[in-house]
């Protein structure tokens, strides 16, 4: 996502073009593919919409990474919202520039929360930590497979949606029962279902939940357009906001709050 050289994760949102004048080479150093976008001002901003936004989407590319499978790597202060005033290349600075401010501001605490959450919810599913990769398809004969991509609609992705350019929003289902990790006795390691659905897209759209074959129910446990907190779902569908995401757990209703 980021790294010790380029744009901080609070920068990469902020600004399109690097600022590197502070370093003394009339802002020729550092790299001009920055892949970045500032949601309509360049630097820091009083805008209410553009805030919010930069917050969704450093919320989104956090949880993006933490649920990937593999080790994560967060470059420090991304995950309370460090900024390096859009220097892309400050080895140089032994200053403000560089160093990490302590002192958080609301979003920067709120940030730091969503991380932790997103965290918490790596840490008690084991189907989030395999010490291997997918294979979308069944881990044991007659089983279901260990990961499914879900259209809008709740059914399976085919394979022409995948040339299809009006298609920004899609579902990963991860079965939590269709795994072949055991622990040191050799039983198998199982989780809850999970399905994590994603919209590329600017506007909202309604997200067909996928049928599955246990009983048990949706609970909504991590929303980067809202506050986090698991939230039962109502209906056969939930509602995916622009440029966000929701992950869904499918099991029985949680009666003690994530993580107790």
């Amino acid at each position: 996502m980021t790294a010790h050289d380029g744009f901080s994760l609070h920068d990469l949102v902020s600004y399109e073009r690097k600022h590197n004048e502070a370093n003394g080479d009339d802002n020729r150093d550092g790299t001009d593919a920055n892949d970045s976008r500032n949601w309509g001002t360049e630097g820091p901003t009083d805008a209410p919409r553009i805030r919010q936004t930069r917050e969704r989407m450093k919320r989104n590319f956090l949880a993006t990474l933490l649920l990937s499978q593999g080790v994560p790597m967060i470059s420090a202060g991304d995950e309370m919202g460090r900024t390096q005033r859009g220097n892309n290349n400050a080895y140089c600075q032994d200053n403000d520039i560089s160093w990490v401010d302590w002192d958080l501001s609301k979003e920067d605490r709120a940030l730091l929360e969503f991380a932790r959450t997103a965290m918490e919810i790596v840490r008690w599913n084991p189907i989030l930590r395999r010490r291997s990769f997918f294979a979308g398809r069944p881990a044991n004969t007659g089983g279901a497979k260990d990961l499914t991509w879900i259209r809008w609609d709740g059914h399976e992705i085919e394979q022409d949606d995948w040339q299809n350019p009006d298609l920004r929003a899609l579902g990963m289902l991860i079965d939590g029962h269709a795994t072949d990790e055991v622990d040191e006795r050799g039983n198998p390691i199982e989780g809850d279902g999970l399905l994590l659905i994603l919209n590329g897209g600017p506007r909202s759209l309604p997200f067909a939940l996928p049928p599955m074959d246990r009983p048990g129910a949706w609970t909504e446990i991590l929303n980067t357009a809202r506050a986090s907190g698991p939230r039962a779902t109502r209906g056969p569908s939930v509602r995916l906001s622009g440029n966000s995401l929701i992950l869904l757990r499918h099991g029985e209703l949680p009666n003690e709050p994530l993580g107790s």
